[in-house]
Parts: structure tokens; C-alpha cells; sequence
């Protein structure tokens, strides 16, 4: 969440930033309510230091009364004990509204970030040119004739959304991950394999809770007493392993990555674009996560965009990379660059990494800090993210730019002693 520091000290600042994001009025009606429960929080606590400073004062008289052999008074009647109680049972209720309304807040875009939609995202590099192709067949059709996944029988086990690999496809998925996961290693990520069911707590640090709390599967209270859910993705994983952790700073940056399925509510809509394996309940990725300082993050969000940049680069696929805008942006982060793969059955652009910035709003809510060097006082890590890759959408890029006349596919270079062959092809 957002510091409250900031809030009291440069209000201004905070509502334009927010604005990119939401509606001016809305903005300021927050932060007014916040302000007026900060100011009522503040106030309980002087009036209970108050009143605990007393109570001292009064203690240490009826200890020396008592030791001169004066008839003490009695101290903190039951009156004053229920009073303090009561006054303590405020603060509580005032500072859980505050906390709540704080944690509604989403993070303040960077200054190079402008506000509005995806229409507002902005190209900012191009890597290759599109692949000339006579007849395009999707990767839909493409899958089918090359039998490489199997959505009829993936329907039949899991319902709408989902699909299952199949043969030399199911080969193609576990080549591109492994080869994903040596790329990363090779890049100075160590490799995590996280639980796949997460407590509650994890959701809340990653910004993902209380707003997008229905977009996930949650496991029934009476099976999970304390909250748990399935993951959506390895970023919230990766990031609430180091909750209430305070990390030492030399072994900053650190660089850790994970694979896992990860498994969304959402599904694919009508859209030709969302079909097939673009979009679904579940779909595997790897992910790439990195804790700095605050004044490493700048350099360390463009290694991170130059890495998945190479990874798909060297897949042989044409693609862009786009600065979001902040409404298009997830609400957790600063500044998201999306590195999107051209699918030419659509004509479009499809994205398969976001690399984000989240600077030290998961950290707040994460309570993640470093011991800045000789001192006593901690302050907030910066997070950073990115899919490397989510392989769901490399594996229908793939088909589509290496689709050959005859209806077979090339297989990228770097995956061909993984998969088996240099081509897929109808039949085998």
C-alpha cells in the first residue's frame, strides 16, 4: 500500500498521480476518508498515551505512599480501566478501517507512465519483421492437424477452459519450459518450486486482495480455516515467501525465479483471439522475480525487459514491446512494460510477459525490508516481476509464424534436441 507519510505531507502529489488511474472525485473522496481516520487514529493514540502516563504517575505515588507509610489511594478504579479499554477497542476499529481503505488504494504510477487505456500504450521497440504467409491457418487448426492438444478431451476432464497436451505438443510445452527455466538459471535466477496453494496472507502482499479476490479459487473455510487458495501466479508466491522478512543487504538485488501452473477463474472469451490454449483456467508459466533497493530498480526493470526480449528473440518470434498506460496496468505496479508476440491469424499483437515495477508497494504490504548499511533502520525493498514465459501463449506464436504450406511447423532452433525433430508435421 501507499505510505501514509506521503499522503499527509504531499497530498497534491498523490491525488494527480492517482488520477491517472481513477476518476479525480473518487480520488480525493478516498483520500479524504483516509486523512480523517488517520487524524482520529493519531488522536486515540495521544489520548491513550495520555491516559497510560497517568496511570504511571498515579502507580509510582501509591508506591511511595505506600512505602511512607501513608494511606495510599486506590489506583485506576474500574471506571478508568473500562475507559482505557474502550478507548484501546476504538483505536482498533479506526485503524482497521484505515488499513482497509489504505489497501484499496492502488500504486502511483511512475512519471513516464500516462494515465488512460490500452489505447494510451505506446510501442516502444520492434524486434523483426512479420512472417510472410501465403494461407494462415490458426493455431487452433494447426493443433488439431498436427495433433498437439486435445481441447475436446481437455473439456471433458476439466470443463470449459481447459485443454491437454498431447504427443509431440505436449513435448513442445515441456520443451519450452525447461528450456525457459536452463535460460534463467543461465541469466542468475535461482529456481524456487513453490507450494501451488497459498494462504490468504499471500494474496494481500501481492496487491492481489481485496480487489481481485474472486479471481482466484479459494478453497472453502471449513477445509481452509485460515484462507488458502490456488495461485494465479508465481509472483505471489515468489513474493510472500519473504513476508515479515527483513533481507540482508548485500545479498541484494536477489534474483529468484519459479515454475508453476498457475489457475485463473477467467476464461476465453468469443474472441477469435482468445481461443485455444491463449486463454484459459489453467496454463503453465515461468516466472521471474527480483527484491533491490530502491535505487537498483530503475537498472534492474530494463535487464528484466532486455532478458524476456532475448528469450523471445531467440524462439525466432517477431514482437513488440509496449509501455502501459496506467489504467492498462495492473494495480499493484508503477511502471509494466509488455513484450507482446504477433499472431497472424488475428493480425494482432498477443502479449506473453509483463515485466513491472512495483516499487515498495508489495514490499508495505509484505512488511519486506533491508538494514540500510551501519544503521539501525529499515526501509522498504522495491519488487519486480515478469513472465519468462507464459508458454500457453508462445506455444500458439509458434505454430503460427513457423507454419509452413504444407501444413507443418518448424520447430525454433533452441528447442529442436528437446522436442525431437526440426518439424511437426500431420500424421506423426
Amino acid at each position: 500500500m501507499l505510505d501514509m507519510e506521503l499522503i499527509r505531507k504531499d497530498r497534491e502529489a498523490v491525488a494527480t498521480a492517482l488520477a491517472k488511474r481513477l476518476d479525480p472525485a473518487e480520488v480525493n473522496r478516498a483520500l479524504d476518508e483516509i486523512q480523517r481516520l488517520d487524524q482520529e487514529r493519531r488522536a486515540l493514540i495521544t489520548e491513550i498515551d495520555a491516559e497510560r502516563q497517568r496511570r504511571k504517575a498515579e502507580a509510582r505515588a501509591y508506591a511511595a505512599a505506600k512505602r511512607a507509610g501513608t494511606a495510599p489511594e486506590s489506583v485506576a478504579p474500574e471506571a478508568e480501566r473500562k475507559q482505557l479499554a474502550e478507548l484501546e477497542s476504538q483505536l482498533d476499529e479506526v485503524q482497521a478501517r484505515l488499513r482497509e481503505r489504505m489497501s484499496e488504494l492502488p500504486n502511483l504510477p511512475a512519471d513516464d507512465v500516462v494515465p488512460g487505456g490500452k489505447e494510451a500504450n505506446r510501442v516502444v521497440r520492434t524486434f523483426g519483421e512479420p512472417p510472410a504467409i501465403e494461407k494462415v491457418r490458426d493455431h487452433v487448426e494447426l493443433s488439431r492437424l498436427l495433433g498437439l492438444v486435445d481441447h475436446e478431451r481437455g473439456v471433458k476432464l476439466g470443463g470449459s477452459g481447459f485443454w491437454m497436451y498431447t504427443g509431440l505438443g505436449a513435448r513442445l510445452e515441456w520443451a519450452l519450459l525447461n528450456w525457459l527455466i536452463d535460460q534463467n538459471i543461465t541469466a542468475g535466477y535461482d529456481f524456487l518450486l513453490p507450494p501451488h496453494l497459498l494462504l490468504d496472507t499471500a494474496g494481500f502482499a501481492a496487491g492481489q486482495f481485496p480487489k481481485f479476490y474472486d479471481d482466484v479459487y479459494h478453497l472453502d473455510r471449513e477445509s481452509a480455516p485460515r484462507g488458502q487458495f490456488l495461485l494465479p501466479t508465481a509472483e505471489t508466491a515468489i513474493l510472500g515467501a519473504y513476508q515479515d522478512e527483513i533481507l540482508d543487504t548485500a545479498t541484494l538485488p536477489l534474483k529468484r525465479f519459479a515454475y508453476t501452473p498457475c489457475y485463473r477463474r477467467e476464461a476465453a472469451g468469443s474472441h477469435s483471439d482468445e481461443r485455444g490454449t491463449v486463454r484459459g483456467h489453467q496454463f503453465n508459466k515461468v516466472e521471474i522475480f527480483q527484491f533491490t533497493l530502491p535505487e537498483q530498480a530503475d537498472a534492474a526493470l530494463g535487464q528484466m525487459v532486455a532478458h524476456v526480449e532475448g528469450l523471445v528473440a531467440r524462439l525466432g518470434l517477431h514482437h513488440q514491446t509496449s509501455l502501459l498506460s496506467a489504467g492498462d496496468a495492473s494495480a499493484s505496479m508503477k511502471k509494466t512494460l509488455d513484450i507482446e508476440v504477433w499472431m497472424p491469424s488475428t493480425g494482432k499483437y498477443k502479449e506473453v510477459s509483463s515485466v513491472s515495477w512495483a516499487g515498495d508497494y508489495q514490499a508495505r504490504r509484505a512488511a519486506i525490508r533491508y538494514r540500510e548499511a551501519g544503521g539501525k533502520q529499515t526501509r522498504f525493498v522495491h519488487t519486480l516481476n515478469g513472465s519468462a514465459l507464459a508458454t500457453s501463449r508462445l506455444f500458439p506464436a509458434i505454430l503460427e509464424q513457423f507454419q509452413q504450406p504444407d501444413g507443418s511447423v518448424l520447430v525454433p532452433e533452441v528447442l529442436r534436441d528437446r522436442v525431437g525433430t526440426d518439424r511437426l508435421t500431420p500424421g506423426r
